[in-house]
């Protein structure tokens, strides 16, 4: 008997092959990271879940939160468990988490410096069942080190954030995804997101997300309306209310624990 005909099970074939230039389909649950624009270029449209998801900045404390929060929220609706943060380089600020959806006893601080600590707390998070997801700030892991994490995420299916430092953009990283994220030059009120590794082709333009929530550019639009309705009435308006050139907002509503609250700019923002 002679052998089939390539073109009888090309289709069928065909359902099974991811072509490098098309937008890899999800081979795992997602979690929609709660942008629109960012879902759009991921595979599956979220974040993966049971995976290793990298994230690198100049600095460790900056967009974490404003990328994370949504997605962070809503895997704590559905598992019921807490965020374990591992080496969170400041204390969260639980006020500004809640407001925006993530209630303060839905989150787990492990403090350590030493870099085997960090690994082993991310390791013994990932093998519980009720943790809900993890995020770890790892400057020092190794490729072997973030491998037994990327081993441990999928055995278990739980979403895995690593937060590293941009300068190790160039090395190999057996993470799933893996972003860059930074302040854009030219509009201070935006982040450039570059997406370094995907399941698809290499994005040619970053992804533009707002810097601040809805809800806070409409508490901070608000502010610097009040502001300058006061200076009008003061008879003095100043040129950079009217130009849209004010950078800085500071920000006395915080009344509680220590001053170093973890993000607090970008946790409000």
């Amino acid at each position: 008997m002679g052998l089939p005909f390539l073109d009888s099970f090309s289709a069928a074939a065909g359902r099974g092959v991811w072509h490098a230039d098309e937008l890899g389909l999800a081979d795992a649950q997602v979690v929609a990271t709660g942008h629109a624009a960012l879902d759009a270029q991921l595979p599956g449209g979220g974040w993966p879940v049971g995976a290793m998801t990298e994230l690198l900045q100049a600095a460790p404390e900056a967009h974490v939160w404003r990328l994370l929060l949504p997605g962070l929220a809503q895997a704590v609706q559905a598992r019921g468990g807490p965020v374990v943060l591992v080496g969170a380089p400041y204390e969260p600020c639980g006020a500004s988490l809640a407001a925006q959806g993530l209630p303060v006893d839905s989150l787990m601080w492990v403090k350590s410096e030493a870099p085997a600590a960090r690994l082993w707390a991310c390791e013994q998070a990932l093998r519980c069942a009720d943790v809900a997801a993890v995020v770890a700030w790892l400057p020092q892991a190794r490729v072997a080190e973030l491998r037994r994490l990327q081993l441990a995420a999928a055995q278990h299916e739980l979403m895995l954030f690593v937060c590293r430092p941009e300068s190790v953009a160039l090395s190999a990283s057996p993470a799933r995804l893996r972003l860059r994220a930074e302040r854009c030059e030219a509009d201070a009120s935006q982040i450039e997101l570059h997406i370094l590794k995907r399941r698809g082709p290499p994005l040619a333009a970053p992804v533009m997300l707002p810097a601040r929530n809805e809800r806070m550019a409409a508490l901070l639009a608000a502010a610097r309306l009040r502001r300058k309705l006061r200076l009008q009435q003061q008879g003095t308006v100043l040129e950079s209310e009217t130009t849209h050139a004010a950078k800085v907002v500071r920000i006395d509503a915080w009344k509680g624990g220590s001053q170093d609250a973890l993000d607090r700019l970008a946790v409000v923002a």
